[in-house]
């Protein structure tokens, strides 16, 4: 099971208080390295940051202009352009689609560019795992995650 860090940010640290320092003069554990220090972390990060910045400034700058529209020019919104449907109507009706296509290009760069990253790091971490606790027998459970429990 991964150390805990006592700071805020709740991040696990690499390696382990016992394992390869048993052979060391003075038998005292080596400080683990941080998994918010990993550059690797910080891919993850800005790849997770960048698109959900972009994605939240175009979805919501997209429904402050249709209340401002709405507001601001009345007679451009209530225009019919087909039966009883109005362009007020039809671009509101048109946030569904932001929305949707938005959220489906969240779940496309999740899979293609975050989840990669994620996967090496977690796998990175779980072989670091395994082999300082190889000494005392543990094994590392796939799927467990290594998630503090409340």
């Amino acid at each position: 099971m991964p150390d805990f860090s006592p700071w805020h940010d709740n991040s696990f640290t690499y390696g382990s208080t016992y394992g390869s320092t048993y052979g060391s003069p003075n038998n005292a554990p080596a400080p683990p390295q941080r998994i918010s220090e990993d550059p690797e972390f910080h891919s993850l990060r800005r790849a997770q940051r960048g698109f959900g910045v972009r994605a939240s400034l175009l979805s919501v700058g997209g429904f402050l202009l249709y209340v401002l529209l709405s507001h601001s020019v009345p007679g451009l919104m209530n225009q019919r352009l087909a039966g009883a449907l109005t362009l007020g109507l039809a671009l509101g009706l048109g946030q569904f689609v932001v929305m949707g296509v938005t959220a489906w290009c969240y779940v496309r760069h999740m899979r293609t560019r975050v989840d990669p990253l994620a996967r090496g790091l977690s796998s990175r971490l779980h072989q670091q795992q395994a082999g300082s606790h190889g000494d005392a027998g543990q094994t590392v459970r796939p799927g467990s995650g290594g998630y503090r429990t409340w």
